[in-house]
C-alpha cells in the first residue's frame, strides 16, 4: 500500500495526473543528436580512462608488482590491482552458500525478502515517474515560454551516481565493514554496464512509450539466468526456468491487456527497441557481475562505493570531454524545477542501491529481478488507479499467473532448503 501512495502524491506534485505526457519522438534532431553517435561518443569517453588503466593494470602484473613493489604508491596499487587476498586464494564459498550461512529461520527469510521488496518498490515506483517527466515534458512551458526539453541522459546518470557514492562513503565512513578484499578494478565492469544500461533507459523514453518501456523490462528474468550461467557458470533448477517463463508470460498478460492505449503506435520506432534490448543485456551483466563479486565477503554497501565510484569517475570524464556538464548546470539554473526534479530523482536511485546490493547480496540476481518484475506490473496498476483505467479479465489473469509463479517459487526453494539441511545431517543423528 505505502509503495502505491508514495508514486499517487509524487504525480500530483509534479501535475501530471490530468493528463498522459505527450510523445517524446526526436522528428528533426541534427545528426549530433542521433542517439548511436551520442552512444558512440559516451564510449570513447569512457574510452579514455578504461584505456589508460587496462594498460597499467597489465604492466603492474607483468612487472610482478605484488612481490617486487615498495614505496608510497605499494597499498593503493595493491589494493586496486591485486586486491587484499593472494592471488592463488581461492574464496571460501560463492555468494549463494554465503547467504544461507546464517540460516535463519523461514520467518525470518520472509520478513527479509519482504523488507527488501517494499523497499524496491517504493523507491523504484517514485523514481518510474519522476523519470518519466523529466525525460518526456518540457521546462519553462508554464512560464508562458515556448519550454525546453532535458536531453542529456547521461548527466541524470552521473546525477544518481554521485548522490549514491556520498551515501555509500558516508555509510562506510561510520560503520564497521568487512575487510575489504577485491581488486578495485572489477568494480569497472559492473560500474559500465550499470552506466549503460541506465543510459539506455533513459534514452528509450525520447523513442517509445513508457507500457512499451516496462513490458521489455518485465521480460528480464530468463535473461538474468542466462547471464548467470555465461557469467558465473551457474546452474538452475527446472522449476526456476518454469517459474521464470510463467513471471515473465503473466506479467506480459496484465501489460498487453492494460498499458496499449497510452500513446499511438507509432511512437514505438526500431531505435528503441534497438536501445532496450542493450539495456536489458547491459542490465543482466551488472547484476550478474556483482553476485559474482559477493564472494569476496564484501558487505553491500562497499559493492554500491566500489562501483558507483567507477560511475562517477566514467561519466564526469566523460561529460567534460563533450562540455556537457557545464550545458546540464545552465538548464538547472535556468529551470529550477528540473533541479528539484534531478535531485529527487537522485534520492530514490541512491535508496533503490541500497536494496538493489542488499537485496542481491541476501536472495541473488534471479530473486531481485523476480522482486523488480512485479514491480512492474505494479506501476502500470498504479497508473491504472490514477487514470481510471479498467482492469481487463486477460489483466486479472496475468497477475494470478505471476503470483502463482512466486508462490511455486518460493515453495520450491523451501524444499530444497529442506533436503540439503537432511543430506548435510551427521551419521550419528541419522542412525537409530
Amino acid at each position: 500500500m505505502g509503495g502505491s501512495s508514495l508514486p499517487l502524491l509524487l504525480l500530483c506534485v509534479l501535475g501530471v495526473c490530468a493528463e498522459d505526457p505527450p510523445p517524446a519522438v526526436p522528428a528533426s534532431d541534427p545528426w549530433g543528436e542521433f542517439w548511436l553517435v551520442r552512444f558512440v561518443v559516451n564510449i570513447a569517453g569512457y574510452g579514455t580512462i578504461l584505456v589508460p588503466g587496462f594498460l597499467l593494470i597489465k604492466y603492474f602484473k607483468r612487472r610482478n608488482y605484488l612481490e617486487t613493489g615498495r614505496g608510497l604508491c605499494y597499498p593503493a596499487v595493491k589494493s586496486c590491482v591485486f586486491g587484499n587476498e593472494s592471488k592463488s586464494a581461492a574464496p571460501e564459498e560463492p555468494s549463494s552458500a554465503a547467504r544461507t550461512d546464517a540460516d535463519p529461520s523461514t520467518t525470518q527469510q520472509a520478513l527479509r525478502l519482504l523488507f527488501c521488496a517494499a523497499g524496491l518498490q517504493i523507491s523504484y515506483l517514485t523514481w518510474g515517474v519522476l523519470q518519466e517527466r523529466v525525460m518526456t515534458r518540457t521546462y519553462g512551458s508554464e512560464e508562458g515560454g515556448r519550454g525546453e526539453r532535458f536531453r542529456d541522459s547521461q548527466f541524470l546518470v552521473f546525477m544518481n551516481r554521485i548522490l549514491a557514492l556520498t551515501v555509500a562513503g558516508m555509510y562506510c565512513a561510520f560503520t564497521k565493514q568487512p575487510r575489504h578484499g577485491a581488486p578495485m578494478y572489477k568494480y569497472s565492469f559492473a560500474s559500465l554496464s550499470n552506466i549503460l544500461s541506465s543510459w539506455c533507459q533513459y534514452e528509450a523514453l525520447k523513442f517509445i512509450s513508457f507500457p512499451t518501456q516496462v513490458l521489455a523490462k518485465a521480460s528480464k528474468v530468463i535473461p538474468v539466468m542466462l547471464m548467470g550461467k555465461l557469467v558465473s557458470h551457474k546452474t538452475y533448477e527446472y522449476w526456476e526456468y518454469l517459474t521464470a517463463v510463467l513471471i515473465s508470460v503473466g506479467v506480459s498478460m496484465f501489460l498487453l491487456s492494460n498499458g496499449g492505449g497510452a500513446r499511438a503506435s507509432g511512437v514505438t520506432t526500431f531505435s528503441g527497441v534497438v536501445i532496450l534490448s542493450g539495456y536489458i543485456v547491459f542490465d543482466s551483466f551488472t547484476s550478474n557481475w556483482q553476485d559474482s563479486l559477493f564472494k569476496y565477503k564484501m558487505s553491500s554497501v562497499q559493492m554500491m562505493f566500489g562501483v558507483n565510484l567507477f560511475s562517477c569517475l566514467f561519466t564526469v570524464g566523460s561529460l567534460l570531454e563533450q562540455g556537457a556538464l557545464v550545458e546540464a548546470a545552465r538548464f538547472m539554473i535556468r529551470h529550477p524545477d528540473f533541479a528539484f526534479h534531478a535531485s529527487l530523482l537522485s534520492v530514490c536511485s541512491a535508496f533503490g542501491q541500497l536494496f538493489i546490493f542488499y537485496t542481491i547480496n541476501k536472495f541473488g540476481a534471479a530473486v531481485f529481478t523476480i522482486i523488480m518484475t512485479l514491480r512492474q506490473a505494479l506501476a502500470i496498476l498504479l497508473s491504472c488507479l490514477i487514470y481510471g483505467h479498467p482492469v481487463t479479465a486477460v489483466g486479472a489473469v496475468g497477475l494470478a499467473v505471476v503470483f502463482l509463479a512466486l508462490f511455486l517459487r518460493v515453495y520450491a526453494r523451501g524444499r530444497m532448503r529442506r533436503k540439503g539441511k537432511k543430506a548435510a545431517d551427521p551419521p550419528a543423528v541419522q542412525k537409530v
